[in-house]
């Protein structure tokens, strides 16, 4: 038996030696090519999460370390699932920042302006000469929430939604929303409204007068009244209410402050039936042929929040047949803080010598307290 040699060349041997070290290096991974990775902290905000209502969006994310991100021409897109409905979104909805740095958008790229389209469910915002490299934080955000935005998007039905954002060749990474149905919270609260009036003691001061007599809730009673010195005598007001707009108080008389006999003390002043704030009280004028000018009264409140045409600050007006305000508030009250809840409204009188003598004139006032819930 004879055994024959086999000689290998030195190339042969050389090919041999980098094949074999090429399957090597190829199974420990010595020959690579860039590989797509996971975004990361993907998230989308919603400003309402509501069944078929509009919302804006924020989204955001990171591109992860080792990846070549956003080259310039590259892109980033954003897909909402089918219920989504984009509306008018175009990219004067969007806004675009890369690191909390804004970024200029325009229907179409160019140069440092990124070009922002909606088509169908994706938005795609393409780079220009902008990148986004590896830990970069991207926001995005969609609605009314972008610089100028106007148009929405809409809800679908409620259920959760996947949300699929890119970022460049192959980066990608996933969000999900939840579209709830909206909790209906209920309460009742009552109406509460109290009016209460109470009398003013003798030396209580009204608008820089002191009274001169005291009053009881049901009654002012002047007694017996002097030529040529002016009567004070006032009540409180109170109202305690919880109307939303407030309340007014209004106050008029069932007719002249007159005697049985026809005599008349006449309206504030001098018989002219002033209905105009800014009056300071002056004197009935005694004119012997014009009764008229023989006595007259009057009534002021304390109340700040009055309007011009009534009583207000030290000033008198007319008591009216018709109703007169003399309190209001434009908001709940408590009752016992001055020009919110309390006032003092204040009734004057002064005669003159040819005031015809009688020792029953009176009239009847009502208030009227009417809040607004």
């Amino acid at each position: 038996m004879f055994a024959k040699a086999t000689n290998v060349g030195f190339a042969q041997r050389v090919v041999a030696t980098l094949v074999a070290c090429s399957v090597v290096l190829w199974s420990i991974g010595v020959y690579s090519t860039a590989q797509a990775a996971n975004l990361t902290d993907v998230s989308d905000t919603l400003t309402d999460s509501g069944v078929s209502v509009v919302s804006d969006h924020t989204i955001s994310f990171t591109v992860p370390a080792g990846s070549p991100g956003v080259l310039a021409g590259g892109t980033i897109t954003v897909t909402f699932p089918a219920g989504f409905n984009m509306g008018s979104v175009a990219f004067g909805d969007v806004d675009l920042s890369i690191n909390a740095g804004d970024q200029t958008l325009a229907a179409a790229p160019s140069g440092a302006t990124w070009g922002a389209v909606v088509s169908s469910q994706t938005l795609t915002l393409t780079s220009g000469t902008g990148t986004a490299g590896p830990g970069d934080i991207i926001e995005i955000q969609i609605g009314t929430n972008a610089a100028g935005g106007s148009n929405q998007i809409t809800n679908p039905t409620a259920g959760s939604y996947e949300i699929v954002v890119t970022a460049g060749a192959a980066d990608t990474g996933k969000t999900r929303v939840a579209i709830i149905d909206s909790v209906l919270v209920s309460a009742i609260v009552n109406t509460s409204f109290d009016f209460v009036i109470t009398g003013i003691a003798t030396g209580t001061a009204v608008n820089g007068d002191n009274t001169t007599g005291s009053t009881s809730p049901t009654e002012i009673n002047f007694g017996e009244l002097v030529a040529n010195t002016p009567e004070l005598l006032a009540q409180e007001l109170s109202v305690a209410t919880n109307a939303i707009n407030g309340f007014s108080v209004t106050v008029q008389s069932d007719g002249d402050l007159e005697s049985s006999t026809g005599a008349i003390i006449d309206s504030f002043t001098d018989g002219t039936d002033i209905s105009v704030a800014g009056t300071a009280w002056a004197a009935p004028s005694n004119s012997l042929l014009d009764p008229l000018t023989w006595g007259h009264w009057g009534m002021t409140s304390n109340d700040a929040n009055l309007a011009n045409d009534l009583v207000t600050g030290s000033s008198y007006i007319a008591v009216s047949t018709s109703p007169r305000e003399v309190f209001s508030h434009s908001g709940p009250s408590d009752g016992i803080t001055q020009n919110h809840g309390l006032a003092t409204v204040g009734y004057q009188i002064e005669i003159t010598p040819l005031q015809e003598a009688a020792d029953d004139y009176n009239t009847n006032l009502t208030y009227i307290a009417t809040p607004t819930f």
